[in-house]
Parts: structure tokens; sequence; C-alpha cells
């Protein structure tokens, strides 16, 4: 087990606000932060206008592919982040969770998935900050 703080981000087909999520999270943190991501309901791939979104900014997940939500991703995270996909998720007591209300970017094109992703831009430096302040408390 690492004692690096580690972030869980899921929704239903993890293949768009979970995947930016993780990526901005990545991003941001270096690997300061474990990451990952899955989805209740994986989809084939990853959203292409979330591909493109990313792109934009300079962070590239177009090798990202989506990944079925276990158990065990569940367990080994201090905090797990879901984004609509309701009560799919198992609950664990000792972990953090939060639910981001973020519309979904399925089936929409770049110019509406744009701000969706600086708003997960920004909810990803509030928890970076957070996360920064209960490792040094």
């Amino acid at each position: 087990m690492s004692d690096k703080p580690s972030v869980l981000f899921v929704c239903v087909h993890n293949a768009g606000r979970s995947q930016m999520a993780s990526a901005w999270l990545t991003h941001l943190a270096g690997d300061r932060i474990e990451v990952r991501s899955a989805g209740s309901v994986p989809g084939d791939q990853v959203n292409p206008s979330a591909v493109e979104a990313m792109k934009e900014v300079g962070v590239d997940i177009s090798d990202q592919r989506p990944k079925i939500l276990t158990t065990e991703a569940v367990q080994a995270s201090d905090y797990v982040i879901t984004m609509g996909c309701g009560d799919a998720c198992p609950i664990f007591p000792g972990k953090k969770y939060l639910d981001w209300a973020l519309e979904d970017p399925a089936g929409k094109g770049v110019e509406a998935v744009r701000p969706i992703r600086d708003e997960i831009r920004t909810r990803i430096e509030a928890l970076i900050a957070e996360i920064d302040a209960r490792q040094e408390a």
C-alpha cells in the first residue's frame, strides 16, 4: 500500500467526466496523488469530444480506455468522487465521498465539452488544495 493519497473518479461510462478528471489530477498533481477512474457500465471508448477538449489544453487522454468499477478500486482509494453514477458505487467507512454534479458530455461536440472540462479543472484544483492541507495537518 502506498502512503500517497488516492482518488477514484467514477461516472457511468468512464468515457468523459471521470477520464477528464483523472487526467487533470495527474497533470496538475504529478505523482503526488494516486489516481484511478472507472465506470459502473463502461463504454467502448473515451468520448472523442473529451479527448479533443483535453488535447486543446495540452493533456493527452487518447490512450485511455474505459474501465469497470470494482470494489477493490473503491477500497484502495481515500477519496471517491462520483459524477452521476447514482447508487452504483459501493460505500465503505473511512472514505471521503464527493458527488460532483457535472453535465454529461456524452453525445456533445467539443464546444459543449469545453465548459465541462474547465469546471472539472476548477474542482480538481480545489481538491488538490484540500488533499495538500490534510497531508500537512
